[in-house]
Order: C-alpha cells, then structure tokens, then sequence
C-alpha cells in the first residue's frame, strides 16, 4: 500500500513541515497546562492544537460541530487537492474512508450533560449522533464527497494504527482504489480523568524510558494519508516521494484490561511478524517510533519487546513527549513522522526528548537523544508500535516507496 500523501496537525505544530521541524528540535511548545484535565487540582500538561489552526465551528454542519471534526478538517484540507484528482480518476464511489477514534464527540457530550444537569434538558441543537464511533468517518467522507466504504476503528490506542492495516486489506480486496485512512483525536475530561483515576498521568511532563518516569500526557491531533494500491495512481501534483507500508503485525496479550503482559510477549509476536510481512531483518530498520508512553510498565515492557527481537541497536525514539499521547490517533500520526522520516534524504530523525536518566532495569535500547544524535544517511525502512489498553498491539513497517507490494 502507497501512502502518498499526509495531512497532519498536533501539539508539534499545524502541517507537515512544521510537525517535522518541531519534530526535529525536540519543540515542547504545544505540551501546555490544559485545564480539562482533572476535577480538583492543578491543570496538567497536556499536547493541545492550536485553535487558529481549526476551521470555525460555525463552519462545519451544525450536527457534526464537534472538536474531533475540526481536527479531521484541519488536516483533510492538507491533502484535499490529492483526494479531488483521485475522485475524477476513479469516482467517489471507489474511494473508501477509514478513521482510528477512540473520543469522537465525546467533549460535545460531557458539555450537553453539564446543560442537562443546568437546566434538565439537553441542548436544543444536541445531536447524539456526533458521539457514535462513525462520526469521524462519515464526516470526513461527506467533506471529500466520496461514497465507498466509510467506518471507524476503535481499539484504543491502537486504532489508527489498526485503521491502516485495514486500508491495505481493503484495498488487497479490490474493495476500493484509494483509502483516505489515518486517526482523529481530541481533548476531552473523560479521558483526561480516566487515565488519571488510573494513576497514570504525569505530575510533569512524560520522561518515556526515564528512571523517574511517572506516567503519560494526554494530547490531541489528526493525521490523514491518502492511501493508492500502487505509484501509478498518484496524481502528478503529489509531493514526491511516496512511502509504502511493507509490513504489519497484530497480537493480543490476554492478559489485563489496562496493564501490558510484562515480558511483552504480545509486542514482540507483532513486531516480528510485521518483519516477516515486510520481508526484513532487524538490523535492516532505521528508525524506531515506540509506543514509549512513559509509564513504568509500559516502557519495561516494550524495551524487553525491541531488545527480544534484535532491534536495541536501531536509533528509536518516543514522540508522546512532544505530542502527548494522542490515543486513537497516535498510531497515524506517529506512522506520519515515519513517513516523513522516510522522505529525508539526510537521516533526519525526530528526537527522544527527556531527563537523560537512564533507568538500570530497563533492557538497554538506543534512544536517538541529544546526545546521540549525529549525521546519518538516509533510512529505508521505519518500524512504528501501538499496543492499547487489553494488549490490543499492532507494529507496522514502513518503507521508501516501491511500486506495488
């Protein structure tokens, strides 16, 4: 599957070459207090979009007004010129749409609550509707007027990941000729004083890997990729090169709600079979995007995972320290610093930003820090994880472009 174009918005900034330059400097900008987060107490730091970056509320239909659907907006309006060659080559019929959420509307919802409690009634203008998992999706295909298959996928943290898996199955099924697929998350108190109720929010911001590590920031952002079963379908005005998903792998850790099996026995089944998918060794990655969200069990887990598998020597990195962890949207936006990492012809990779404490009983990996970091050539092949809440994990490889599968 060709991902030949991206639009991406989150606490790095409001494109892709702003993301990838903030990216790049280790840019904590966008990690600010945010004032959702918990009911009593302090605001926690959070990766927030900024709201000149969003299309007006008022601008979108007055049933799909939500947050989440001004982040999907903001980041279709990147890659709309793409989808309206692609809709005049194939028709709106054979482009499908698929969407990794695990908020959709909710910040709309806990809002029409807080007006029933008021005044015992919802809002006049509530539309239920605008919570359900499907939102995102069908907006985003009522914003590019296409009319294939449209859903979303749920799983946690995993969901967009999991929503590009599904693109390349769709479009191995000749069940369409284009995918618009990625994730859409945004800000909301349900998830922000759920994970605290979980004892996992940081009092800070998040040192993934760190001896002092403590837990996550929660963030926010969307990332969309225009998906082509092959090159030959990319419309002249593209931003060249392509990249290509050459591998994906899935597991389930049976093991806990919320809590990773230790040893990563779930991490280390998807990585390895997203390696044999993308017929590579280890040592032929050049970049790691771990799923490295800063708290304890996590990061012990998923660094016996890489270290299991023969990769602690590639450069790797955790980006939730600059975006936060964006839930249903990290696995595409995290897959769209790949696909930008892949596209540099100078090595250039996004930074591990932390305390530089290195944690004794964590398996030893090679974190890409300011330390380390030096000139490197160009990487092939980019290794990215997602593992969610119910071990609900997923590893995806992707590659410099190559035409077809």
């Amino acid at each position: 599957m060709q991902l030949i174009d991206l639009g991406i918005l989150c606490a790095l900034g409001a494109d892709a070459p702003e993301v990838w330059q903030n990216a790049l400097r280790g840019s904590r900008a966008g990690m600010q207090p945010c004032a959702l987060t918990i009911n009593q107490g302090e605001p926690q730091i959070a990766g927030q979009v900024n709201d000149a970056a969003l299309p007006p509320l008022q601008d979108l239909v007055p049933a799909m007004a939500t947050r989440n659907n001004q982040l999907a907006a903001a980041a279709y309006a990147q890659i709309a010129t793409t989808v309206d060659a692609l809709r005049q080559q194939y028709g709106a019929e054979r482009i499908a749409v698929i969407i990794g959420s695990s908020t959709s509307g909710i910040r709309e919802g806990e809002a029409a609550l807080a007006h029933y409690q008021a005044h015992q009634q919802l809002p006049d203008d509530f539309y239920y509707g605008m919570q359900e998992m499907y939102s995102p999706a069908e907006f985003i295909a009522d914003l590019a007027g296409v009319s294939g298959p449209a859903y979303s996928i749920s799983t946690a943290c995993s969901s967009s990941a999991r929503a590009l898996m599904s693109a390349r199955a769709m479009l191995r099924a000749d069940l369409a000729d284009v995918v618009i697929v990625g994730g859409v998350d945004s800000l909301c108190r349900l998830t922000l004083n759920g994970f605290h109720a979980l004892e996992s929010i940081s009092a800070s911001y998040c040192r993934p890997f760190s001896r002092n590590r403590d837990g996550i920031n929660i963030g926010e952002g969307a990332a969309l990729f225009v998906a082509t079963k092959d090159l030959t379908t990319q419309p002249s005005a593209t931003k060249a090169p392509a990249v290509t998903l050459t591998g994906a792998g899935h597991s389930s850790d049976a093991y806990h709600m919320t809590a990773p099996e230790p040893r990563g026995r779930g991490a280390i089944a998807a990585i390895t079979t997203a390696l044999a998918d993308a017929g590579i060794s280890p040592q032929q990655l050049g970049y790691i995007n771990l799923h490295g969200t800063g708290t304890p069990l996590n990061d012990a887990m998923e660094s016996n995972a890489i270290t299991a598998v023969g990769a602690a020597q590639v450069a790797a990195s955790s980006t939730k320290a600059l975006t936060g962890h964006t839930l249903g949207a990290a696995g595409a936006i995290e897959a769209g610093l790949c696909w930008l990492a892949l596209r540099s012809e100078r090595g250039e990779l996004p930074l591990h930003v932390w305390d530089n404490q290195i944690d004794p009983e964590l398996a030893p990996i090679s974190l890409y820090d300011t330390q380390k970091t030096t000139a490197t050539t160009a990487i092939e092949h980019c290794l990215s994880n997602s593992f969610a809440f119910g071990g609900n994990n997923v590893a995806l490889v992707f590659s410099k472009a190559q035409n077809g599968e």
